[in-house]
């Protein structure tokens, strides 16, 4: 007896699709997208909605091909045409995708905050910005974990306030052009006083009086509304302001250079020692302490030596490379998170003392007893 072939009227099987889904009424309803067109379409990219769709037909499982019955569509949308339940069902719906395209998706959206966290902040002591990997892996830190239902401006922000709390970083400033009548300069000097606000440069031209400063971004909407009270307008030239140039050792808060001149000639007419100047012997006596910078050769003649000191580790550490060998030390490290949290620094033995503690602790935590 031959057996009939049943073959299914309501599937309609698509392959290599994303599938957006939408919960209502009780009922879940999919609609089959070309993949990577979706994003595109609610950021305003794709306008081609047949680009984004693969069928204007609303589906309960993609997959299987299973189409969605029309009083279900009528029970849960309020009417039966497809295309705009589709419209609706992309704009509010959920995303289904595979999971190596999910962490693609949060790498790259992870990538994006880094970077406006970058353009947004600078190093206090070198009024630079920090490197990408720098704010990646300070980022990695505070364990951010990225939302991919918020924009990734609004999460960059908070990032910034959460990296204050921990890490020596700032808000860059932002330059603004202030023009407002001269009579009423005496109140906006008063405010950018309190605001803590640097004037770049100051011009007038008649009765007008305009002014070039760098201010707290987050400071931004209040000086224009005090502004415009006092019939003046504000311009923005530039959103964020970095240092320019070169980063050296000298621009650093903590550097100090320190010039020690030894006189090798001593007049053979004199019978008393030379006594050093006072910031050489301090010099000297701090040298003797830290025993950090190497001792330089003293030749015939007049020899000068060049010291750099880090206010983090409160030392002198010997001359420039040095002083950039210092910055990846351990001890360094451990003395900027004792500053973050308001604690004297320590020295290099105390330092390793303090670590070989901690790792005894933390080897204890792995037992139970």
């Amino acid at each position: 007896m031959s057996r009939s072939i049943v073959q299914p009227v309501g599937q309609k099987r698509l392959t290599n699709v994303a599938a957006v889904r939408l919960k209502k009424h009780g009922n879940r309803f999919e609609i089959a997208c070309y993949k990577n067109k979706v994003l595109s379409w609610r950021s305003g990219v794709e306008k081609d909605l047949d680009e984004v769709l693969q069928s204007h037909t609303v589906y309960t499982n993609v997959v299987k091909g299973v189409l969605a019955k029309s009083k279900d569509l009528k029970a849960a949308f309020g009417m039966d045409d497809q295309t705009k339940i589709c419209l609706e069902i992309l704009e509010k719906g959920e995303l289904q995708v595979a999971g190596k395209e999910r962490e693609s998706q949060l790498s790259n959206q992870f990538r994006d905050i880094a970077t406006i966290v970058m353009q947004k902040t600078i190093n206090p002591e070198t009024q630079r910005p920090y490197t990408i990997s720098m704010i990646e892996r300070l980022m990695h830190e505070i364990h951010f974990a990225v939302d991919p239902h918020s924009s990734s401006k609004k999460q960059a922000l908070d990032v910034i306030k959460e990296l204050q709390k921990h890490f020596p970083i700032k808000r860059s400033p932002m330059r603004l052009r202030l023009t407002l009548p001269q009579q009423n300069f005496n109140s906006l000097s008063e405010k950018l006083t309190e605001w803590k606000t640097v004037i770049v440069s100051k011009e007038a031209s008649g009765i007008q009086l305009s002014l070039v400063c760098e201010m707290d971004p987050g400071l931004f909407r209040d000086c224009d509304a005090f502004l415009r009270n006092l019939q003046g307008r504000s311009e923005i030239l530039a959103v964020s302001v970095h240092g320019e140039g070169d980063i050296n050792t000298d621009d650093y808060e903590g550097h100090e250079e320190v010039s020690v001149s030894v006189s090798a000639s001593v007049s053979s007419t004199s019978t008393e020692p030379k006594k050093l100047p006072e910031p050489v012997a301090q010099l000297t006596e701090k040298m003797e302490k830290q025993k950090l910078a190497p001792k330089s050769e003293i030749t015939e003649g007049e020899v000068k030596v060049k010291q750099s000191k880090c206010s983090t580790c409160d030392a002198i550490v010997g001359d420039t490379k040095q002083y950039r060998e210092h910055f990846k030390s351990d001890w360094h490290k451990h003395n900027l998170k004792r500053k973050t949290r308001q604690l004297p620094p320590l020295s290099a033995e105390e330092c390793a003392a303090d670590e070989e503690i901690n790792d005894s602790l933390g080897d204890l935590k792995e037992y139970s007893f």
